[in-house]
């Protein structure tokens, strides 16, 4: 009895770090990280299909999406540069959030007000301009929630963020969305959502700065910085300093990443940038499928946001679970060819029809493939990260997986024009094969020094 007792008391015990304030804090920020990505890609095609804008056009759209593929690259600038006035009351991370939202804020009103159908190039630059201030959103995010808490919280931290992110993102941004512009307007819809970015507002204003981990004196003391400081004592300070920060910043994160892992390090990478090839260019004409078979936003919300939201919540927790149990490789390479299958079911859904029925099955399968192979993912990545420059790390890890999907899923709407949505869910499907080649070659070749996250 006593055991049945301590067991009930730990489990509430971890239950009880979902209610501590920071981890309440990152389910918002999740919320608010998560709900202009719709949006700008699947919301956003959804109402530029409506206003019978060529297939072509809305494949360009998507590489707006670029911006979170090269966030990398003003990533220490937001990692370490102030503010004006806002650093100095809010703090560097709640202060680079707080402008990123409001950026995001200002965009979205400007799409609100803008007709695609006389000028598309304006409402191309409010989307870029959206997509560029919620990057710098979610690395002020990340920061925050790696330095807000120690690390035995950091697995709630990261489950609160993505349920928020979820939650934003199909519930809000997804489905919400479709359902006020099927009822009032896409104008309507947009400054609703505008409104509730303020959930995440609201929620920057009231938690506490984190304590930075990480000072300038410690980001000095790297040996890489010092032997560039001993090097070029006779360069003048104004120039020695700024090339040190670099180093420091920007440059030993790189060097780091390379020297662990040798020469497996690049085929590491390419594994990254190829994994999520097929989901991404898929998903960018999911939409305009939907639209052309004939069915209603209220029936896309219902079936492709809220019914997907619960098949993805129940395709990560499985994946969780896979994951420690088998580990990472076995499940990325489960989670690749789920995804590839997934894809082959939307080319069958095209050529059915306007069916429920079939769209209900597609959308099941699809979600729970994504859940299940992007915790896969997230948590190889995870293993390759040195706690000594996590966020520049996973921002390169970050920015690499969506980057050349990014540019492929550009080209998606002349793909589709040019061969029809049958094959053209076949080619996404194919884009999987790489990457499922890599996992069978790591499962047989594991490299030296990477046996415990190549497993």
């Amino acid at each position: 009895m006593n055991n049945v007792s301590e067991t009930k008391k730990t489990g509430l015990k971890n239950l009880a770090v979902y209610t501590e304030p920071r981890v309440v804090a990152i389910f918002f920020l999740g919320f608010s990280a998560g709900l202009p990505y719709p949006l700008l890609f699947t919301t956003l095609t959804n109402w530029l299909s409506r206003e019978g804008i060529e297939k072509s056009t809305i494949g360009f759209f998507a590489w707006a999406g670029i911006t979170y593929s090269i966030k990398l690259f003003w990533s220490p600038i937001v990692d370490r540069a102030p503010l004006p006035l806002l650093t100095r009351l809010l703090g560097r991370r709640r202060s680079w959030i707080l402008f990123a939202q409001i950026g995001v804020c200002c965009g979205l009103i400007g799409m609100s007000l803008t007709d695609p159908t006389e000028n598309i190039l304006l409402l191309a630059a409010f989307t870029v301009f959206v997509a560029i201030a919620s990057a710098t959103q979610d690395i002020g995010i990340d920061a925050y929630r790696i330095e807000a808490v120690e690390q035995t919280v950091q697995g709630a931290m990261a489950a609160a963020y993505q349920t928020g992110w979820r939650i934003g993102a199909a519930l809000i941004g997804g489905a919400a969305a479709l359902y006020i512009a099927e009822i009032v307007s896409w104008t309507v819809s947009y400054l609703v959502m505008t409104v509730c970015m303020s959930a995440g507002i609201i929620t920057v204003l009231v938690m506490r700065e984190p304590e930075r981990p990480i000072t300038q004196a410690t980001i000095m003391n790297e040996a890489a910085v010092v032997r560039f400081l001993e090097r070029a004592a006779h360069i003048p300070d104004w120039l020695r300093v700024p090339t040190a920060w670099f180093i420091g910043a920007v440059i030993c994160p790189f060097t780091d990443f390379f020297q662990r892992n040798g020469y497996w390090a690049l085929l590491l990478l390419f594994f990254i940038a190829t994994y999520r090839a097929g989901d991404i260019v898929m998903a960018n004409m999911a939409q305009p499928l939907y639209v052309e078979l004939g069915f209603s936003n209220i029936e896309i919300a219902n079936i492709t946001k809220v019914y997907g939201l619960l098949m993805t919540i129940i395709g990560a927790a499985v994946g969780g679970v896979a994951v420690l149990r088998w580990g990472h490789m076995r499940c990325l390479l489960i989670g690749a060819l789920l995804v590839a299958g997934t894809n082959l079911l939307y080319a069958k859904l095209a050529i059915a029809g306007n069916s429920l029925g079939w769209l209900t099955f597609v959308i099941s399968a699809d979600n729970f493939a994504v859940g299940f192979s992007s915790t896969a993912f997230l948590a190889f990545l995870a293993s390759l990260t040195n706690t000594a420059y996590t966020a520049t790390q996973y921002a390169l890890f970050s920015s690499l997986m969506t980057l050349p999907a990014k540019i492929l899923s550009g080209f998606s709407g002349v793909v589709v024009d040019s061969i029809g949505f049958p094959l053209f869910f076949v080619y996404a499907a194919a884009l999987g094969v790489p990457s499922m080649l890599v996992v069978i070659y790591f499962l047989y070749a594991k490299p030296r020094g990477q046996a415990k996250q190549i497993s």
